[in-house]
């Protein structure tokens, strides 16, 4: 039986003592619109088969089941200090996780959003944030990186890595998506790509929050540059589903822990 193979950043793996990875749909024991690595407890799947898939992720990082701490993502941006690990029916409302403690992995799930992971080894810290377009452009990224300020970490030495997300080829918008963005920064129009549908326009979702992330002077940025939408054996994807006449999606797991 296939094992989960996470992906990994090269800026995450120089850092002694965590573990990390973004991980595809690969290593599962869902099936159907969920096979098979499917973690994401807000889905239509069998909850013990999201159970066994979250189990199965941590094995990899040598952790438990209940070491993986994940929250009840609403787009926002709020983050969130982890000090032990919540019951799975008792998940807050937050988007980004931060924490300086051993053995706990945090955990974001994604189908076309962002997954960031953040580190600052020297700290010991390490955070996770949810970065759709309404989180990022509401200052979710800021805020985890505030949060782990709070914990100790130096802002300077704080590594960041983007996990696959939709491309911007792949994410096409409506007339009245930027104003919100051009209304914070004008600049922001360089995101925007015309469409060929008339009005419309092509968002780069993973190149706005890698700007939004090197605007906070930070360590080093990685972006590793896998489209969802178009690697349907790899990822999730909720516009690829969308778009087939699929009402529900599996959830992709991004992770990290210090070990």
């Amino acid at each position: 039986m296939t094992a989960p193979s996470p992906i990994e950043s090269e800026v995450l793996t120089a850092s002694a003592g965590i573990r990390h990875g973004f991980f595809t749909r690969e290593g599962g024991v869902s099936s159907g619109a969920y096979a098979t690595l499917n973690c994401g407890l807000g889905s239509g799947d069998d909850p013990q088969m999201v159970r066994e898939n979250r189990r199965r992720a941590m094995a990899v990082f040598g952790l438990g089941g209940v070491a993986l701490v994940t929250a009840h993502q609403i787009h926002s941006p709020t983050a969130l200090v982890v000090e032990t690990p919540w019951p799975l029916d008792a998940r807050p409302q937050v988007d980004g996780l931060v924490t300086r403690r051993p053995g706990i992995a945090l955990g974001v799930l994604a189908a076309d959003c962002t997954p960031v992971l953040f580190a600052a080894p020297d700290s010991a810290v390490v955070g996770a944030a949810h970065a759709g377009w309404r989180g990022a452009l509401g200052g979710i990224l800021e805020a985890t990186v505030d949060a782990m300020v709070g914990l100790g970490a130096d802002r300077k030495l704080i590594r960041a890595a983007i996990g696959p997300t939709i491309a911007q080829a792949s994410y096409e918008v409506g007339p009245e998506f930027p104003a919100p963005f051009l209304a914070r920064n004008p600049s922001d129009s360089a995101f925007f790509a015309p469409s060929a549908r008339a009005g419309h326009f092509m968002f780069d979702l993973p190149g706005y929050v890698a700007s939004r992330l090197g605007a906070l002077s930070l360590g080093a940025v990685d972006q590793l540059a896998y489209d969802t939408y178009t690697e349907p054996t790899r990822f999730f994807s909720y516009r690829r589903n969308t778009h087939e006449g699929i009402k529900d999606y599996g959830r992709g797991l991004s992770a990290i822990a210090l070990i």
